[in-house]
């Protein structure tokens, strides 16, 4: 509780204008806003359900719904640090050791991040002729947001599966760690143990392409109901004399501004998102209105998941104080 206060406090200055914009959103795009960000994080789970599988059959979809909403409120709670370093306790309680759960989760996050950027490209080239229109003057600009997203994620690719590039970050930390006298010898060693334990977790997970196959799908589906947030608001309404927007469309935008967002800096992609959203949004249906949108959008995408990750939290609190106390 004292953790949920804190965090309420952090984040009062944006708590209040999502509060406020949300009294004045119809309850049925609320409604449907917490719907589509509930079946994101139920779709997180299964995906994370099918690669837990691989390591025991007995993982229920029911474990990995629930570490998807336990990520949801530690990505909130430690800025973005710590959902990781939860997802692996949460695996570890279910039976998939130290090793497998790190290697499982860098692993789907480095297949989360490679469609983000499938998926935006995707819709980038369906609407051609609507984002070429719209964002034709910042080509250069979109250019290198998509570029170095594609070195992101290749280098968090190799890093996750190509033994090769293991070797050679061992042999450039063997050099550092001579030229340095040994300065890094700790350092070094854990970052040798992690790369062994993902050349184990890739072997274990990737062999099977049809799982892998899956589990992109399942990533791009997620994406459909994340990134059409928006549309619930901008849905048949004509903006400054431009036609409504079509669901492709909002797709494409969205898609685009998370992407863009994430090259940049941030805790949790806080600020940055609701910038490059609003920048984006901004010149087809107004300032405020983007602005508007971009806080509803905060609220679908990380503060309801944090609330239901919170009461999660709690209820799994309460349970092992009642299983503590009983065995006593």
């Amino acid at each position: 509780m004292a953790v949920i206060g804190i965090i309420v406090y952090t984040f009062r200055d944006s708590a209040g204008p999502i509060l406020e914009q949300l009294t004045k959103t119809s309850p049925a795009v609320v409604i449907g806003i917490c719907l589509m960000a509930a079946v994101y994080q139920i779709i997180e789970g299964i995906i994370t359900t099918v690669l837990a599988k691989q390591y025991r059959s007995s993982f229920a979809y029911k474990n990995g719904i629930t570490n998807a909403f336990l990520c949801s409120f530690y990505r909130v709670a430690t800025l973005g640090s710590g959902s990781g370093v939860a997802a692996i306790i949460y695996l570890g309680e279910h039976g998939i050791e130290y090793g497998g759960g790190f290697g499982l989760y860098m692993i789907q996050y480095a297949l989360h991040k490679i469609s983000i950027a499938l998926f935006s490209a995707i819709f980038f080239v369906m609407n051609w002729e609507f984002m070429r229109n719209w964002f034709g003057d910042y080509a250069g600009l979109l250019a290198a947001g998509y570029a170095l997203t594609l070195v992101i994620t290749l280098g968090l690719f190799l890093f996750c599966c190509s033994n090769r590039f293991h070797h050679l970050i061992c042999r450039l930390l063997d050099f550092a760690n001579q030229k340095f006298h040994g300065k890094f010898e700790i350092m070094a060693e854990e970052i040798k143990r992690q790369c062994m334990m993902l050349e184990d977790a890739s072997n274990h997970l990737m062999k099977n392409k049809k799982v892998t196959t899956e589990v992109i799908f399942l990533c791009l589906l997620k994406c459909c109901f994340w990134y059409g947030i928006p549309y619930l608001l901008f849905k048949g309404v004509q903006f400054q004399g431009n036609p409504a927007l079509s669901l492709s469309q909002v797709l494409a935008i969205t898609s685009l501004s998370v992407m863009l967002a994430a090259v940049i800096p941030s805790p949790a992609g806080i600020g940055s998102t609701e910038f490059v959203f609003t920048t984006l949004f901004a010149g087809i249906v107004g300032t405020g209105i983007a602005g508007s949108a971009s806080l509803l959008y905060r609220f679908g995408t990380f503060v309801f998941p944090f609330l239901v990750g919170a009461v999660v939290v709690l209820v799994r609190h309460f349970k092992r104080k009642k299983l503590s106390s009983g065995s006593i």
